[in-house]
């Protein structure tokens, strides 16, 4: 069984070379790793230009994130596909480990499994709250972790490549989309990836983009924006400008009113489930409406 392995880059010097030995060291399979940079301006070239052993790269100006995982994912050939980007990395025995449940599991079609937030440092300092196989749960929280997941290319042929046109949520919208055609899901109960999140990172530096941008995409997908998503907008929205710690009476207040701005906005309605939820925040709050997906 051949696997390949996607790392989309752009200027991520800082961490690359941990990512790319990361691949290096696994075992198990036949391993291509290929990585697709979209002309990055600091360190990255240099060090793919002298890694060792070599890997495949190419840097140029792409279409961003999705565009190059699509690129990537069309220049290799490997039966299971990975997707690492290049400030993630895989732990130890990680490819083994996922090609020892495909063989025994031919019926799935998707395997993911744990993983850990690490720092600049690579240190975990939380597990991230992964969940057994539910699609109903995951479109109330992205329970997945992306590096963690890997399918067979026949879903690609079946079902397609990453959307283009997102920027923060293409993984997340691949998951929904494939969880709601019916392809089968199952997790590896492994830790097997390290997710970095740090301040700079491309989602924690741009919350409100990302939270709109997930709730259109569910717009797309669904037809409607679940209220866990706009509550979580809203508190992303009011949190910019009016911290909790600053604003503790008002806060609430302020979260509920956007909320029913973005469900009149997204939806077109207010649901009753979200005009009770807010009804009851003198009693909850604040874990209502708290964000549900970082990365």
């Amino acid at each position: 069984m051949k696997v390949s392995i996607i790392t989309p880059s752009y200027n991520q010097g800082q961490f690359i070379e941990r990512t790319l030995k990361s691949v290096a060291i696994q075992t198990g399979a036949t391993i291509e790793h290929v990585v697709f940079d979209g002309g990055s301006t600091d360190t990255t070239v240099a060090i793919l230009e002298q890694f060792e052993p070599p890997v495949r790269w190419v840097s140029k100006r792409d279409r961003g994130q999705a565009d190059a995982v699509n690129q990537g994912i069309r220049a290799t050939d490997g039966d299971i596909i990975g997707w690492l980007n290049s400030d993630d990395v895989y732990y130890p025995g990680a490819i083994a480990e996922v090609v020892s449940f495909f063989e025994a599991n031919p019926d799935i079609d998707v395997a993911y499994g744990l993983a850990d937030h690490i720092d600049v440092n690579d240190h975990p300092f939380e597990t991230y709250p992964t969940q057994p196989w539910n699609f109903e749960n995951l479109k109330e929280t992205c329970f997945i972790c992306q590096p963690a997941l890997f399918f067979r290319r026949r879903v690609v042929s079946q079902w397609g490549l990453l959307d283009e046109s997102l920027s923060y949520c293409m993984d997340y919208d691949y998951w929904l989309r494939l969880g709601k055609a019916g392809v089968k899901f199952s997790l590896l109960n492994k830790k097997l990836a390290g997710s970095r999140l740090y301040a700079d990172n491309k989602t924690l530096g741009a919350r409100v983009k990302v939270h709109a941008e997930i709730n259109s995409m569910f717009l797309n997908i669904f037809g409607e924006v679940p209220d866990r998503w706009l509550f979580n907008y809203a508190h992303a929205v009011t949190e910019k400008d009016h911290s909790r710690e600053n604003y503790p009476y008002s806060f609430p207040i302020r979260v509920g009113v956007t909320a029913v701005r973005a469900a009149l906005k997204w939806n077109h309605r207010i649901s009753g489930h979200m005009l009770r939820t807010i009804c009851s925040w003198p009693r909850s709050y604040p874990k209502a409406g708290e964000p549900q997906r970082e990365q």
